[in-house]
């Protein structure tokens, strides 16, 4: 099941995604627009600062925006940032395997092959599903206008 971490992180860098281009955002505007408790906010934004997916900027007109374009940003980046292994059993995970220690023969283990099925489904969705697919969704994504001379 996903957390809530990874939801409200989810939500937040949907929300940074359809401001795009327009500057910096404050966590109290993501807060509010997204109900996220604020304190909340503040530890799931630097951790997803500290991996690369946002930067941000103190003082006057400071806050949070997206360090790659939205485009290019999956939710599935940001769910294993957030929770870890997609896998919902430890056996099967890509990343983090670890033998199930009741298990007495992986290969045919009824509960791995079913749950490894889970994993790539899961997968095959988020690492697929980028931050615009997801605001789409909402259908709030609005054009940033600029004007060349």
């Amino acid at each position: 099941m996903l957390s809530s971490k990874a939801k409200y992180g989810l939500k937040a860098m949907v929300h940074l995604a359809e401001r795009e281009g327009r500057g910096p955002v404050l966590i109290a505007e993501i807060a509010e627009a997204e109900r996220i408790p604020k304190k909340f906010l503040d530890t799931i934004l630097l951790e997803l600062k500290n991996h690369g997916l946002l930067s941000s900027k103190k003082g006057k007109g400071g806050g949070y925006t997206l360090a790659r374009p939205a485009e290019r940003i999956m939710a599935g980046e940001v769910i294993r940032i957030l929770d870890g292994p997609l896998a919902p059993v430890p056996c099967v995970s890509r990343s983090a395997y670890r033998p199930c220690p009741d298990c007495q023969d992986e290969a045919t283990c009824a509960v791995r092959g079913v749950m490894q099925d889970v994993r790539d489904a899961m997968a095959a969705i988020v690492d697929n599903t980028t931050l615009i697919d997801m605001s789409k969704r909402r259908g709030r994504i609005e054009p940033v206008l600029m004007y060349d001379i």
